[in-house]
Order: C-alpha cells, then structure tokens, then sequence
C-alpha cells in the first residue's frame, strides 16, 4: 500500500492556503476603492477592515487558546510587533507612502518584502539563498513590473519612497513572524491578537490625527451594481482580513516564511482579476504577461527551496 509523504502533503496544503491568502489580501483594494469612491478615507476603510477582522477572531482566538494564558504573556513582545508592525504599521507607511507617490510605484516597493526575507534569512540565520531562488527573484520582480505596468516611467518622491519601504519592512515582518512555530501560539491566536494590537494602534493614529477616518456615504458600486456601505465594510473585515491573515499564517508555517512571501506575490495577480470582475478595469496584455513572470518565478523558488 503506497504511503503518504506528510512533508509533500504539508507542502501542498501550504500552497493551497498561501494562494487563498494572497487572493483574500487582493480582493481587499478593490473593496476599498469602491468605498473611497464613495467618500470613505483610506485609514477609514483599513482600520474597519482591521477592527471587524479582529472581532471576527476575538472568540476562535480565546478558544484556540484552552487557557493558555502563559503563552501570550510569553510572546507578548512578538505579538506587539506583529500588530504594530506588520498590520498596523505596514497599513499606515503604505497610505502614507500613496499620498505622496503613484500607488503602483508605491505597491512594487513595497512587495520587494520577499526579497528582503531571503535576505534576512541569510544574514540572520545562514539560509544563504541557492541560485534557483535568486533567479526566480528576479523573474518575478520583473513579473510583477510588468502586472504593475510600470515601463511608462515614474519620478516618485523622496518621502514617498522612504514611507514604501517602511511598508516593505512592515511585510516582511508579516512573513517572518508568521512563519515562526517556536513561540508556541495557535496561528488563529497569533493573527487576533496581531488584529487586536493593530486596531487598537490605527485607532489611537485617528485620536491623535496622524490618520484620517472620515466616513463616506450610505452606498457603493461594484461591477455596475449600488450596493451599501456596510456590506463590502463586512467583506474587508472577514475575508480580506480575518481569513487572508489567519491563512497566511498558516501557510507560513508550513512554506517558510521566503516561499510563502514569494507565493503572496499572486496577491497583485488577483487583484488586477477582481478589478476586472467587479470594478470592470481590463487587465492590459503586458499586464496577463507579468502574471505569467510571477508564476514562473515563484516556481523557480518552489524548486530552489526543494534542492
């Protein structure tokens, strides 16, 4: 009788999940763009996405706990930095960074975060990065130039490109602190409280007014249909935050934190189909064509991380 590989199936599970992830994350700038058109501001749209997502949590998070209090005491720090950092942090730099630049400058700094995992995983653990996986780095940055359509040429600001790579180190936060299985917590537990600490840190960006949370009007459009306000709000929260963090960290720690940062570049991929789908913005040919780079590149690192 033929026997399973746990490590091949643990690694298609993790594929599954990271592919999800990306796909719940892309969905969430389109859910967004309808609200702005709709008066919503941007810091608005991301700490209810945040706050809802956190809520959505609050209770499989306790349960996923089983009273085992002592582990977040433990990881305290590594949940605040998870929060802070990687959820509220990476959010704030990211708007900061569009109100200065063009936003597809902004999002390709921003999803150099893969590379800067490699990079961190070799300075800081050895994990010096075989050629297979800088090739498909490579492949894919230019995969993702082109999804971007970025060959028109940009002159992005100083402070913009400073607040994009704040952004990036807010990302690769998000994979290497997700992908860490030695602290003990639940993936469940560790994406609540991250959404906790997030929400309670873009709130307390509002009191002070370093973010702006004006609220829009009563109704959005999506694929030529006015729908209300609370619906795509409710969708941001559940499946763009909810489940797109907590499956990405599931994937992470079954990927590794630099396949399952490579594999999270699909998130452009899938948003440029939703924006089709439902805000009906077709994807240019270049556009299908850098899709096809990032896939081919994330095979690359599938295959580099295998030998």
């Amino acid at each position: 009788m033929p026997r399973t590989d746990p490590r091949g199936a643990s690694s298609a599970a993790g594929l599954t999940l990271a592919i999800l992830s990306a796909c719940s994350f892309g969905l969430s700038g389109v859910l967004a763009s309808g609200l702005i058109a709709g008066g919503w501001s941007p810091g608005a749209a991301v700490t209810i996405r945040v706050a809802v997502a956190a809520a959505v949590l609050l209770a499989p998070t306790i349960v996923a706990m089983r009273g085992r209090w002592a582990l977040l005491r433990d990881n305290l720090g590594l949940v605040l930095a998870y929060g802070v950092v990687a959820v509220a942090g990476c959010q704030f730099a990211y708007f900061q960074a569009v109100a200065r630049m063009d936003v597809g400058i902004a999002l390709l700094i921003e999803y150099t975060a893969p590379v800067a995992v490699v990079l961190w995983l070799w300075l800081r653990h050895g994990r010096r990065p075989t050629r297979l996986v800088v090739a498909g780095a490579v492949v894919a940055a230019v995969g993702l130039v082109l999804v971007l359509d970025l060959v028109s040429g940009a002159h992005p600001s100083g402070a913009g490109v400073l607040w994009a790579l704040a952004a990036m180190v807010g990302a690769a936060a998000y994979f290497v602190i997700s992908a860490d299985e030695g602290n003990g917590l639940p993936p469940i537990a560790l994406a609540g409280f991250g959404l906790l600490v997030g929400t309670l840190a873009l709130a307390l960006a509002g009191a002070v007014g370093l973010l702006d949370l004006t609220t829009g009007s009563a109704a959005t459009s999506y694929a030529g249909r006015e729908l209300p306000a609370w619906l795509p709000l409710i969708a941001l929260g559940v499946v763009a935050g909810a489940l797109a963090y907590t499956s990405g960290i599931a994937a992470s720690r079954r990927l590794g934190s630099g396949l399952a940062s490579f594999v999270a570049l699909s998130e452009v991929l899938a948003a440029i189909v939703f924006a089709w789908l439902l805000l009906d913005q077709m994807p240019r040919g270049i556009q299908l064509l850098g899709g096809v780079g990032i896939v081919a590149g994330v095979v690359l690192v599938k295959l580099g991380h295998r030998r």
